[in-house]
């Protein structure tokens, strides 16, 4: 084969060969863009603020107060673990929280709503926002990195 023809048959095949070499960088481009910003660019129908959430009374089916979400407790995936409501005072004693799922809570215009009385919440379990034992949930020191999700090797 001539160097002519040797040289036209190679720009041939990278002149075919290039749209494939864009088209995978652009799906590189946009599975980068999924990876960071993975819900768009405005919150969707099926997305609630925290913030919204925090602070927020919560009414039983019958529309009465039952309590406030005190906070949103997140799993090391930032996975929402568990919803705390401050079920307030109960017959002149102290309040408590309780952790219920978020799931368990609905809203329903801008409301939000439990399927449990204010009494049932004062009979279940206690939520402790601080571990006695390993501080975690305090206030009073920041987060650093690399510390969520660590095994203290003590069981719990």
């Amino acid at each position: 084969m001539s160097r002519l023809r040797m040289t036209a048959a190679v720009s041939a095949l990278l002149l075919a060969a290039s749209p494939l070499a864009f088209a995978q960088s652009s799906v590189t481009s946009r599975e980068s863009a999924a990876v960071t910003n993975p819900t768009g660019t405005q919150i969707q129908p099926n997305q609630v603020r925290a913030s919204k959430i925090l602070g927020s009374t919560v009414y039983d089916v019958h529309n009465r107060d039952i309590g406030s979400v005190k906070d949103l407790i997140l799993d090391k995936d930032g996975r929402v673990a568990a919803t705390v409501i401050d079920v307030g005072t109960f017959l002149g004693m102290g309040g408590k929280y309780v952790a219920v799922p978020l799931d368990a809570i609905k809203t329903d215009n801008n409301r939000l709503t439990l399927d449990m009385t204010k009494e049932q919440l004062q009979q279940a379990q206690d939520y402790h926002l601080v571990d006695r034992d390993t501080g975690a949930g305090s206030t009073t020191s920041p987060v650093t990195g690399g510390h969520l999700g660590t095994d203290s090797g003590t069981s719990h």
